[in-house]
């Protein structure tokens, strides 16, 4: 796992109210980058679960290398396009 920013009675309080650990992958990701902690915030990123939708914007913003150097899962954007969508137009 990426270095923490959040204390782990911080973590289990999000937890328990609530937080899935996909969002608090998230939050986790935050507080990296709020501590100028970059490379860490993207591992962070990188272990989340992104909608297919916000997937696709990244690529028709930033290119599909861009989406595999970063390491982002796309499972849910296969699932909505293909398992090719990073190849080709949608």
């Amino acid at each position: 796992m990426p270095k923490s920013y959040l204390s782990e009675a911080k973590r289990q309080e999000l937890l328990a109210g609530g937080l899935s650990q996909n969002a608090l992958y998230v939050v986790e990701s935050q507080a990296a980058d709020d501590a100028d902690d970059g490379e860490t915030a993207w591992a962070w990123l990188a272990l989340a679960e992104i909608p297919a939708s916000a997937l696709l914007a990244a690529k028709r913003v930033n290119g599909a290398d861009w989406i595999r150097a970063k390491g982002l899962r796309t499972e849910t954007a296969e699932a909505a396009y293909g398992k090719d969508w990073l190849n080709r137009e949608i």
